[in-house]
């Protein structure tokens, strides 16, 4: 698990070498802004290796946070995560590792019948209810994300997780309603409280796609606040005091998808009640943008598709007058210092088995970002 000295010990050795806030405050201590995310690639043993050199450079280049899921590269993502820090020269307590349940995962490459695996990986051995699944392959209740959490820890080897995220909640809206989703987070939270309080995971959250964006009344639409309420409910529940280990949001951002700086729809907490599932909202309450919301509340915000999985790297990607207004030598350096540039931003993930773009990746932190003032007036 990461730790205040060791991670504060990590800033002090390669700060240096960054541009004005490169390292923000993450868990007990701080983390890079630019986050190493692995979710893109094929499932075979050429692109495993090429992850774990690229993982180790950037641990050595100034890189400390490392996202994966259980399901990602069908199961082979963590695996391959757990090795590099592992076998890095870099101390596994200055290294904020975050993984992530939800999404059934493959067993190491995709079978021919996705549904007959699942039936027969899952569902007849009692992993997960089929009455519990949406869109045939998404749980989120207790049982399935123990059983997802433990698998994770086996898979990294690392004895623990600093973040743990319930993975797209929002995908349960295909199959139940708003309030039931939001119940099944809260069970999810106690679990993930009882599994804080054995030293599992250092802390949780939810990572998202659609929930935090779209508009209210959008079926794939989750509050916030009924989230953050939900986790409060759960640390009270789970105890030994009040306290909860919700800390951290992901959704995707960028200069093509900035909705979570630009869209206000979310209610502040104190303007909501429960109603026993679903939240009202008080009409007099100005709604926020989830960006806001999460700086207000003090948790952490890591952006996914942090340069649209490589679109926004291609000269001209990036519209003329914004581009012009950011720092840095290639266009996937400007996009990238786009997204760790919006207020209330704590880490940019970007995915590189490359290690000429993870080295052109990394370079983009020594450019300053754009400040608040700056970055509005991109808007404007």
């Amino acid at each position: 698990m990461a730790t205040r000295e060791a991670l504060w010990d990590y800033r002090d050795e390669f700060g240096d070498a960054f541009g004005r806030t490169y390292f923000r405050r993450f868990g007990p201590g701080v983390v890079s802004s630019i986050g190493l995310g692995t979710y893109l690639g094929d499932p075979t043993p050429a692109v495993d290796e090429a992850y774990r050199e690229a993982i180790g450079l950037a641990l050595r280049s100034g890189v400390n946070h490392v996202d994966t899921a259980v399901n990602y590269r069908c199961g082979r993502a963590e695996r391959v995560v757990g090795e590099a820090v592992r076998d890095s020269p870099i101390d596994r307590e200055a290294v904020v590792v975050a993984t992530k349940g939800g999404f059934l995962p493959f067993d190491g490459d995709r079978p021919d019948d996705p549904g007959a695996f699942v039936r027969e990986r899952f569902v007849e051995p009692g992993i997960v209810a089929s009455a519990d699944l949406a869109n045939g392959a998404h749980a989120i209740d207790p049982d399935y994300l123990e059983w997802s959490l433990d698998r994770s820890l086996d898979r990294l080897g690392l004895g623990s997780v600093d973040c743990y995220y319930v993975h797209n909640p929002e995908t349960q809206l295909a199959t139940r309603s708003r309030a039931a989703v939001y119940d099944r987070l809260e069970a999810a939270f106690e679990l993930l409280e009882r599994r804080r309080a054995a030293g599992d995971v250092g802390a949780y959250g939810v990572a998202t796609w659609d929930a935090f964006r779209v508009a209210e009344g959008d079926e794939r639409y989750l509050s916030l606040a009924e989230v953050l309420s939900r986790a409060e409910a759960a640390g009270e529940a789970v105890g030994p005091d009040d306290d909860h280990g919700f800390e951290a949001i992901q959704l995707p951002f960028n200069v093509a998808m900035a909705d979570a700086f630009t869209r206000r729809n979310q209610r502040p907490p104190e303007t909501r009640r429960s109603s026993g599932g679903d939240a009202a909202d008080d009409p007099e309450a100005e709604p926020v943008s989830a960006l806001e919301f999460a700086h207000e509340a003090g948790l952490s915000v890591v952006t996914s598709a942090s340069i649209g999985q490589g679109e926004l790297a291609a000269q001209g990607a990036v519209p003329t007058d914004v581009d012009a207004t950011l720092a840095g030598e290639t266009p996937a350096q400007r996009a990238l210092n786009f997204a760790r540039s919006a207020p209330g931003v704590t880490s940019s993930l970007v995915g590189a088995s490359d290690l000429d773009h993870l080295r052109e990746n990394v370079a983009a932190g020594t450019f300053d970002p754009l400040g608040a003032s700056a970055f509005d007036a991109v808007f404007e």
